[in-house]
């Protein structure tokens, strides 16, 4: 695994935002800064857990999602954010951490 970001929920409007409407969530670019920093503001409709709108979540690369999700409690089923990458969401010790295959 590698670390690409930190995702922080937030109900406020924040610098650089990107809709991505099919997922019902705003976020920042998290390249933008060195330490992988992302802002995410949820949609009113977005159906997502609690848990991942509002605690904090990390980012891990993983080569082989299907495989890491083995065992796993997953929260949010794979799914693409873009045309690149591959993500869910697991739970690990009561909190969200999201993994991240990047379709070469």
């Amino acid at each position: 695994m590698k670390y690409n970001h930190i995702g922080i929920p937030t109900m406020d409007r924040f610098k650089g935002e990107i809709d991505i409407p099919h997922l019902k969530i705003t976020v920042s670019d998290h390249e933008n800064n060195q330490y992988g920093i992302q802002w995410m503001r949820f949609w009113p409709d977005a159906p997502y857990p609690d848990l991942v709108k509002t605690i904090p979540h990390i980012a891990f690369e993983v080569a082989d999602l299907t495989n890491e999700l083995i065992g796993k409690k997953v929260i949010i089923e794979p799914n693409s954010p873009s045309e690149d990458w591959i993500v869910a969401f697991i739970e690990v010790n009561g909190a969200p951490v999201e993994l991240m295959e990047y379709k070469k």
